[in-house]
């Protein structure tokens, strides 16, 4: 496996080279969705998203990579819905939880789509830190948002929590996948987990 890492937002300089991240992943989620983490193939995604294999592989080294950042882009959307609708509840732990709830159903929606992101987070090696950094950090940022609504301070102990939160969900989610438990198992699971980090 490639050790270079994806090109993200940030790297690229042009609007044009953004629609042409912006299309690779879009390419790799329908075909994602369509028949799982078999159905992600560079030269089929590079067709969907009309770039040359060459330029997809300067993006994304390899398929790995681009299903990481392809579930760092749908948290990126679930993460905007929920600005626009933050969750509500007297405590951390109520809030915490919806926030859960209103993620994993989106994501055991598509369960083609969920089986190819999650699968591909399992296999990362080394090479992917730097996309799974980036999931990480986001999934911390929704936590410690919902644990503290409009704080813009957090101490150490408040993100290594929502750390452990990402986590454990995280781990819910392959269950889920792999057929270990079931979507209710999953939501049982979570709820305990930060009801056990978040004592009031």
């Amino acid at each position: 496996m490639s050790t270079a890492n994806s090109l993200s937002v940030d790297d690229l300089g042009s609007a044009a080279q953004r629609d042409r991240r912006k299309r690779i992943l879009d390419a790799t989620i329908e075909l994602a969705s369509t028949g799982g983490f078999d159905a992600v193939q560079m030269r089929a995604v590079a067709e969907r998203a009309d770039v040359a294999l060459g330029t997809l592989y300067r993006y994304f080294p390899s398929k790995i990579h681009l299903l990481v950042s392809a579930l760092g882009r749908e948290l990126e959307r679930a993460d905007a819905a929920i600005r626009e609708r933050p969750a509500v509840g007297d405590t951390a732990a109520e809030r915490v939880i919806q926030i859960l709830k209103r993620t994993t159903r989106g994501m055991q929606g598509d369960a083609h789509l969920t089986e190819a992101l999650t699968r591909a987070f399992m296999f990362a090696d080394a090479s992917v830190k730097a996309e799974i950094h980036s999931v990480g950090m986001l999934l911390t940022q929704m936590m410690t948002r919902a644990m503290h609504p409009g704080q813009a301070e957090l101490t150490e102990e408040d993100v290594a929590i929502a750390r452990v939160i990402g986590d454990v969900w995280l781990s819910a989610l392959v269950a889920w996948v792999t057929g270990r438990s079931t979507a209710a198992d999953t939501a049982v699971h979570m709820e305990t987990a930060v009801k056990l980090l978040l004592r009031d």
